[in-house]
Order: structure tokens, then sequence, then C-alpha cells
């Protein structure tokens, strides 16, 4: 009986996953017949609705690390947790504020398109191709050994084939079936996800009477750390280390690849504009039903959710679900613990394939097309080129989550790649259209020092080099963004000052299209 059980157990998941996967390789063969221009490939033939993109950017933001991340951190750490948390969520006003319309109205298809509007084609497109690239390799670890902790539990997979498994499928979506395909997977992704963890929270809070003064304070019980688990310091033990990490979440999403991209696939910059005030609507719920679930869990299962959970404890809301139905080995347990890991495992397919795009999007239009073709090539060749790109960028993303392991929380390595797109990526797109003496030896320097910076402080930080504690690394912050951030604005400004270019002359009509569409590809403009 127990070996029918266990079988039982792992033939769910795996029946759950196989159709999760079913349904989006059938959206990619749909979008696969209706992808043919270069337009289609990479924006979706800027035919999304505000809504849809708006499930789309949430689908794209709300990956595993938000999910099975941040519940993890909370239920280990609690509030440093939590901090997270908020943090990505405000990251989306500097968006909404700052570059939504303008990239809409001033772009093509990559953030590149911005900076090329007024700069030299080749330095700048180059520098930015390669800050997509460094950011989407931490984004796509990070999503890839989610996905291989969460299949090697569920179904007892080596953590080896399932990453495999992962990026395969990753690849088909994005080779065969580009942004609608990746687009249309991400708000069924959403919308999921959002009725799962809904679901789980207010089933985690009605636990607790619904209210959630009891739900924190069973759960700072149980931790064993009393008050402490409801405050700052049990995971960033240094406060500059969490103001640091909170600037790395709160300015990096307005330097993320995949999530700029997405600005292209709606009709008008007025549309771009409702997409992020819809993302930001989707993705506060989120947070709101994640924060239940993470502080919940503790409340829940307490010590015992450790081992469960996992070194990085990212495997604790499935555990969370399991419980509420009944616990291990209960109908209701298995069902619940397979329904909220396959809805996990569809979050992570559908952000690594608008991770692969978007670095694609960086090398076979930015650098192939732009840089060394001069802007020469036919479509039909962009976008093979650009399928073989996210061939090989997938091979690479799955060597190196094989090479990282599986034991690093995946928020945490979620958290480097924002300071990454913060420093390297940000400074250069932001002072693009605000500063009329902005040059592009201002916009190489600002990703070069960003970059080199930022990447150099990760590798010296406590997490990465291989010291036995913070006092064993050369540098004392897990996360450099409170560092590597004023470099990238520094190299900005000292590229631009010590260069001879003169680029104002195109300022006054970057200006003018950013804000008003006139002169945009496929731009709606805004009537007078």
């Amino acid at each position: 009986m127990s070996f029918v059980l266990a079988a039982s157990v792992r033939t769910l998941p795996l029946v759950i996953f196989a159709m999760v996967l079913a349904i989006t390789l059938g959206i990619t063969y749909w979008a696969s017949r209706r992808t043919r221009t270069a337009t289609d490939f990479w924006a979706a033939g800027r035919g999304i609705s505000p809504l849809q993109n708006g499930f789309a950017i949430a689908g794209d933001f709300m990956s595993a690390a938000a999910f099975l991340g941040v519940s993890g951190l909370m239920f280990l750490y609690g509030f440093d947790g939590f901090i997270t948390g908020v943090a990505a969520l405000v990251s989306f006003i500097p968006v909404l504020l700052l570059l939504a319309e303008r990239m809409r109205n001033a772009g093509r298809y990559t953030m590149a398109d911005l900076l090329t509007f007024r700069l030299s084609e080749r330095p700048a497109r180059t520098a930015a191709a390669i800050g997509t690239l460094f950011v989407a390799a931490f984004y796509l670890v990070a999503q890839m050994i989610a996905a291989g902790a969460l299949i090697e539990a569920l179904a007892g997979l080596s953590f080896t084939v399932a990453v495999l498994i992962t990026g395969t499928a990753m690849l088909v979506y994005v080779i065969f079936g580009g942004m609608l395909a990746t687009t249309w997977v991400q708000i069924i992704k959403a919308v999921l996800l959002l009725g799962c963890v809904a679901v789980l929270g207010i089933w985690v809070l009605g636990r607790f009477d619904f209210n959630p003064s009891h739900l924190l304070a069973s759960a700072a019980d149980r931790s064993g750390k009393g008050d402490a688990y409801l405050g700052p310091g049990l995971f960033f033990v240094k406060p500059l280390d969490s103001i640091s990490t909170g600037v790395a979440f709160a300015l990096g999403t307005a330097g993320l690849p995949h999530i700029l991209m997405r600005f292209y696939t709606v009709p008008s910059a007025r549309a771009a504009r409702g997409s992020a005030g819809w993302a930001v609507l989707f993705i506060g719920i989120f947070y709101v039903f994640v924060s239940l679930v993470g502080f919940g869990s503790q409340a829940l299962l307490g010590p015992s959710g450790e081992k469960l959970a996992g070194e990085g404890g990212n495997l604790i809301a499935p555990y969370t679900a399991e419980f509420l139905g009944g616990g291990a080995g209960s109908t209701g347990g298995d069902i619940f613990f397979a329904v909220i890991s396959a809805v996990a495992f569809a979050t992570i397919l559908a952000v690594v394939a608008g991770l692969v795009i978007s670095a694609s999007g960086g090398v076979a239009h930015d650098f192939f097309n732009n840089v060394l073709r001069r802007g020469e090539m036919e479509e039909r060749s962009e976008i093979a080129v650009a399928r073989i790109a996210a061939g090989v960028i997938g091979v690479v993303a799955m060597l190196l989550a094989l090479l990282a392991g599986k034991d690093f929380n995946i928020q945490f390595l979620v958290g480097l790649a924002f300071s990454v797109a913060a420093s390297a990526n940000f400074p250069a797109l932001l002072l693009s259209v605000v500063w009329r003496r902005f040059n592009t030896a201002g916009a190489v320097a600002g990703v070069a020092f960003g970059l080199i910076t930022s990447v150099t402080l990760i590798i010296l930080s406590p997490a990465v080099w291989p010291g036995p504690d913070s006092e064993g690394s050369p540098f004392p912050l897990s996360n450099p963004a409170i560092v590597s951030i004023p470099v990238g604005f520094l190299g900005c400004v000292l590229g631009t000052l010590l260069s001879s270019e003169r680029a104002e002359r195109r300022f006054d009509e970057l200006r003018v299209r950013s804000e008003t569409g006139m002169g945009g590809d496929g731009v709606v403009a805004r009537p007078a």
C-alpha cells in the first residue's frame, strides 16, 4: 500500500506538469503560425491590449523567485524576506513615470533602440547587448535552479534532468513561437498563479480567524526567534545590506530588458502606460497573498517545515499547500500540493521564455544586425539568428544553473540580477531621455562602470566568495547596488563630460517623439 501511495504522489504532479506543458506547447504551435515578420517575433505584432499586457508584465515579474523565493525568505527570516517583496513592487514607480511611454514611442523592439535614437549606433548597441546578456544570465540561473529543485522534489527526477527539461521547453516556446507565444504563456500563467496564491493565502489566513495579528504572533512564536522574527536583522545582518538590496529591487526593474521589451507589444504609448498600471495592480495583490503564505507557513509548520523547505527555503509554499489540504498522503494534500507546484512550474517556464527572447534580441537585433551588419539584414535572417542565439543562450543558462547548484535562495539570486540591471542599464536609459548633454561615450562608460562594478562586487561578496562567513569576503555586502548604482551614474557623467561628442541635436526630436509618439514605429500618436 505504501508503495502504491508513493507512486501516486509522484504520478499526480507529473500528470499536471504534462497538462501544463501540453497547453503551453499548443499555444506555441498557434503562435508559430502567426509569426512571420520581425515585428511579430519581437513585439507580437504590436497587437496586445493594455489589460493583456498588464497580465503578461505581471507574469514576467511574478517569477518563481517572487513566489517560491519570497515566501521561503519570509518563512526562514520573517521581516527581511518581506523587504524584498515590497521593494520589488515599488520598482514599477520609476518604470511607470520615467520609461514606459517614452520607450514605446521612441523604440522598436529592445531597450537599445531607445539609446541609439540619439547616440552612435554601434557602440551604444554593443554596450546595451552586453548589459542585457549579463542581466538575463543571473535571472535565468535563478529560474533554472527553481525549476530543478521543484521537479526534483516532486517527481524524484535528478536536479540535472529537471533543469534540462525546463530548458528544453523554454527553447521551444521562444524558437518557434516568439513574443506572441511568450505573451500568452505569461498571461495564462499569471491568471493561474494569482488564483492559486489567492486561494492559498486566504486559506492560511482563515486558520487564524482572518486576523493578521494572530498569524504574525503565531509565526514569531513558532520560529523560535520571538520578536526578532518580525524585525530586521535575521537575513540581512548589516542594516546597509537590507538598504542595498531594497535599492536594487526598487530601481532594477527599470533596467530589466525582458520587462522593458513588453512595452513594445502594445499599439500606443497610452496602452504602454495602461499596461504598467494593470501590472502594478496585479503584482500588488500578488505580494499581499505571498506575504500571508510566507508568514503563515512558519505559523503552521514551524520547525518541521525547515527540512521540507530546503536549505534556501524555496519549497515551503507547496508543502504549506499540502499541509492545508490534509497533509502528506491525503487526497486533498496531494492534489493541492501538485496543483501549486505545477503552477509554480508554469511560472518558471513563462519567465525563462521572456528572458531568453530578450537576450536573443540583444544578440540578433542589437549586435548581429545593427552592429555587425549595420541594419541591412533581412527580417527573415534576423529571426533565424535570434532562434540560434536563443538556443545557445538556453544551453549556457542550463550549464550555469547546474554549476551553481540548488541551495541558493532564488529570490536572493534575482536580487543580484536586479543589481546588475539597476547599475548597468538604468543610468544610461534614464539619462538618454532626460539629459540633453548625454552622449555615446557616457552611455558606454555608464554601462561598463555599472556592469564591471556590480559583477565584481558580487563575486567578492559573502554569498559567492569562498570565505566561511561575511568576514572572509573582500566586500562585506551581499548585494552591491548601493555602491554599483552610483558608480554607473558616475560613469555616465564622466564619459559624457570627457567626450567632445555633441548629441544635443536629436535630443529635442527624441523628446517630442517620446512624449507624443509622432514618427514612432507603428505608434499611435496622441491627439493634439
